[in-house]
């Protein structure tokens, strides 16, 4: 990786990813939130994930975006790559179509790179529950939702990896690792993940010294739809979550690929069992179901895990990630300020 370019002159591409027109009112939300930036990006790319009729309404309706297809396989890491290969910005931040970000969203992600070894930088990703949280729903697993949870750092630290929903990276990350890895998270609504893990982790084994940091400042709200509050959805995500683990532990050795996952699940989930418990002690009704469901959440992503890692012996060794080069032709166009009308 060549020189890095100092925090105060980097420009910057936001990539949103889009796959269903059941999203699209998210999706002006997402734009709206991105252009009322206190540091606006020099471009938004939007990503549509092999769906016609989105593309064309989203290129007819979105003038603050340059909106291009997915080129490779459907899923998100594709989306993703081809994000990756339109854009021009020297920090390259994603955030999803169904996320809002705060006024001062990117400007608090691009200060994190005034540091050179500084490679990657995320911040915190809020739930804005449709229907509210369900009760018993624990803190500890708010990750099966896309959002930061209870465990993860408070101040500014560096991480093993970040939360797709709220993340950036300096171009130079995919010019020398490759892109996001095939074979790994979500396609469509299929309640998968880690692609972005398994990228930090090969980032950071490839640039010795390499910094991926983690700042709370760089905020942004994930809508939670009434569907993934459902106690059959948390099952199904922790189990999903447990074989792309497993899928990492593959590529990346089992010392990296779980690092941050055996002080989760030795410290954090215990600690939240015990304060369930004494809650429970004291009358509080949902403390049961929350001790309840930390038990069950671990038990069920370690039997996914168990089982991804049976389907990976028997698969053998996968692939790397996709070399990314330049979308040669696509002409840079600036963000702009729009006033966002309701959806026809």
């Amino acid at each position: 990786m060549g020189a890095p370019v100092i925090s105060s002159t980097l420009t910057s591409s936001v990539i949103v990813c889009a796959f269903t027109k059941r999203r699209w009112p998210d999706l002006l939300a997402a734009m709206e939130s991105l252009t009322c930036q206190t540091r606006a990006a020099e471009e938004i790319v939007v990503v549509v994930d092999h769906n016609a009729e989105l593309l064309a309404r989203a290129r007819a309706e979105l003038p603050m975006a340059r909106v291009v297809a997915n080129r490779y396989a459907a899923g998100l890491s594709g989306a993703r790559n081809t994000g990756v290969r339109a854009a021009h910005g020297d920090v390259l931040a994603f955030m999803d179509d169904d996320a809002l970000a705060d006024p001062d969203w990117l400007r608090a992600l691009l200060a994190g790179y005034a540091e050179p070894d500084v490679i990657a930088v995320g911040g915190v990703v809020l739930p804005r529950w449709e229907r509210g949280r369900p009760q018993g729903f624990p803190e500890e697993f708010d990750w099966v939702v896309g959002c930061s949870y209870r465990g993860m750092p408070t101040s500014r630290t560096a991480v093993r990896n970040l939360i797709g929903a709220n993340m950036s990276f300096r171009r130079e990350v995919f010019d020398a690792v490759g892109g996001f890895a095939d074979g790994i998270g979500r396609v469509g609504v299929r309640p998968a993940g880690c692609e972005e893990t398994e990228l930090c982790i090969r980032a950071r084994a490839a640039l010795p010294g390499a910094v991926i940091l983690y700042d709370p400042v760089a905020r942004v709200s994930h809508r939670v739809p009434a569907a993934r509050a459902s106690w059959r959805y948390f099952g199904a995500r922790c189990f999903r979550e447990g074989v792309s683990k497993a899928q990492v532990t593959q590529r990346a050795g089992l010392s990296s690929g779980l690092s941050s996952e055996r002080t989760h699940a030795t410290r954090v989930i215990p600690r939240g069992i015990a304060c369930a418990a004494g809650a429970a002690l004291r009358g509080d009704a949902g403390a049961l179901v929350r001790a309840a469901a930390l038990l069950a959440g671990l038990w069920v992503t370690t039997l996914g895990f168990i089982v991804g890692r049976a389907r990976c012996a028997a698969g053998g060794r996968p692939a790397a990630g996709a070399r990314l080069g330049p979308d040669a032709g696509e002409p840079v166009t600036p963000a702009r300020l729009v006033v966002m009308g309701p959806t026809s």
